[in-house]
């Protein structure tokens, strides 16, 4: 075999394989516009309080095991965004979107809408710039004044006159 060959052989693989993967993603996204469209046929708003989140294996979350069962593999593997929460005298376990976890405030009552057990967005949720901003926000008083602290007397003496 001369080395023609053996790139005649990598190329027919590396094509085989990119064509695999393009069936794969149409499959995949076909599948992800219809569970999109029915989760938006059945999302209903509900108010809820929010009493902790965290992030899990759906293992470890106590679903039902009917509920379980439909989960597909990969997500069972995977750790997901879950939220528990009171829905009227209910207390439930939800999984939750990644920008609507980052969102919902702890120990608040928030409206959010819901299909089935997973909270699909919520009402007056913040851009992921506007909560970025306010990160920075939280973060930029620490830093002031860890920066005061290392500080030496004249320095801060000069910094209050403004020199």
């Amino acid at each position: 075999m001369g080395i023609w060959d053996i790139m005649l052989i990598i190329a027919v693989v590396v094509v085989l394989i990119g064509v695999g993967l393009y069936f794969l993603y149409r499959w995949s996204t076909k599948k992800q516009a219809e569970q999109h469209n029915m989760v938006q046929a059945h999302k209903q708003s509900v108010s809820i309080y929010v009493i902790d989140k965290k992030k899990d294996k759906l293992q470890n979350a106590g679903f039902p095991k009917a509920m379980a069962d439909q989960i597909p593999r990969m997500s069972k593997l995977m750790k997901m965004p879950l939220v528990k929460a009171k829905i009227g005298p209910q207390i439930m376990t939800l999984m939750c979107d990644k920008d609507v976890y980052e969102a919902l405030p702890l120990k608040k009552t928030v409206n959010v809408e819901i299909a089935g057990a997973y909270i699909v967005s919520m009402k007056g949720q913040k851009t992921k710039r506007e909560m970025a901003e306010i990160r920075a926000s939280r973060r930029r008083p620490a830093n002031e004044a860890a920066a005061e602290k290392t500080m030496s007397f004249m320095d801060k003496v000069k910094a209050k006159l403004g020199r």
